[in-house]
Parts: structure tokens; C-alpha cells; sequence
């Protein structure tokens, strides 16, 4: 028995075997948007980044949900300009989170992230519960030759200012709609 084997199969007798098919070589480029870059690409082209305005004096509480910003159209905003993948934001007392996003973060984006860690705190822990904003601390700092390794790592990241106090007073608001009676 020196016969090749061959394919026994009862739907397909008779027929020619179809070619193989060829297997996509293409590679998925990034699924990032067009224009969006890294905060690691800033730093390397030295690209000054601008901090949304929105964000300074919110009168959000950490320990609440974003949803509960008194403007909620600022939550579509970018938080920096120009566009990034991603940007470490740093609590005063030395937390890092994360915020990400590939078409660009947005100040809901950033929120969501300051809230995670913070969420299930009770408002007594917190000794400072409002964003005051953020900073971009390279805007007004300039570095030496010997600071280069200080410069790199200010310029990926944000620091977050937090507030004993809302910037922006959540009480008050709208007046009630007089009942037609």
C-alpha cells in the first residue's frame, strides 16, 4: 500500500478541492483616532499642552458620580489640548491615576477616574472633597540643563488640586416654575 491518501468525503466526491485561502496580511493599524498622540510625543517635540478651562472651579465632590457636574455639556470637552491617548493626573498626597481614552481624554474621562478610587469614601474622610482643577506645571516653570529628568516627568502629567470648598456654588441655581393653577 504505497498509495498517497487521499480525502474521502461523500459531499464533496467527484469535485476539485477549492484553492486555499490566502490569510489577510494586513495588521490592524491603532484604533486611536487621526491627530492623537501621546503625552511621551509631547514631551519629545517639547509641544506646550493647555489644560481645558472648564475644568478650574467645577464644585464637584470626588466622592460623587460625574454625572453630577452642575455643567454637564463641559463633560464632552477635551481636557487638554492638544489630544492624548492618555495622561497620568497626581493627587497632592501622591496617588496616580490614569486617565485614557483613544480619541482623546475628555474631562469625563478624567473625572471618571479621580471618582473610582474615591467613590465609596463618606465625606467626613475626605479632607479636601472638591476639584479646584488641574495644572500643567511646565505652563509656568522653566527648566535648566540639569532639570531634564525633572521636565520629562512634569511634562507627562497633571497634577490635581483638590478644595475644601466648591469654586462654584451648587446651591441657589434655577427658580422654581410658578404652577398654573
Amino acid at each position: 500500500m504505497t498509495e498517497p491518501l487521499t480525502r474521502v468525503d461523500s459531499a464533496v466526491q467527484g469535485l476539485s478541492s477549492s484553492p486555499p485561502k490566502e490569510k489577510a496580511s494586513h495588521r490592524r493599524t491603532s484604533s486611536s483616532a487621526a491627530g492623537i498622540s501621546s503625552m511621551k510625543d509631547m514631551w519629545e517635540s517639547r509641544t506646550k499642552i493647555q489644560v481645558a478651562p472648564e475644568t478650574q472651579g467645577t464644585g464637584w465632590k470626588i466622592n460623587t458620580s460625574p454625572s453630577k457636574v452642575d455643567d454637564k455639556e463641559i463633560l464632552s470637552k477635551p481636557l487638554i489640548t492638544p489630544l492624548v491617548r492618555a495622561v497620568n493626573l497626581h493627587f497632592e498626597h501622591g496617588v496616580v491615576v490614569t486617565a485614557r481614552n483613544s480619541k482623546g481624554v475628555t474631562i469625563k474621562d478624567a473625572l471618571e477616574v479621580i471618582h473610582r478610587p474615591n467613590k465609596k469614601r463618606a465625606d467626613d474622610e475626605l479632607p479636601e472633597p472638591y476639584l479646584k482643577g488641574f495644572e500643567w506645571v511646565p505652563s509656568h516653570t522653566e527648566y535648566g540643563p540639569e532639570d531634564e529628568d525633572k521636565a520629562r516627568e512634569d511634562w507627562q502629567r497633571l497634577l490635581i488640586h483638590l478644595s475644601s470648598t466648591p469654586g462654584v456654588s451648587n446651591f441657589g441655581g434655577k427658580k422654581k416654575k410658578k404652577s398654573a393653577a
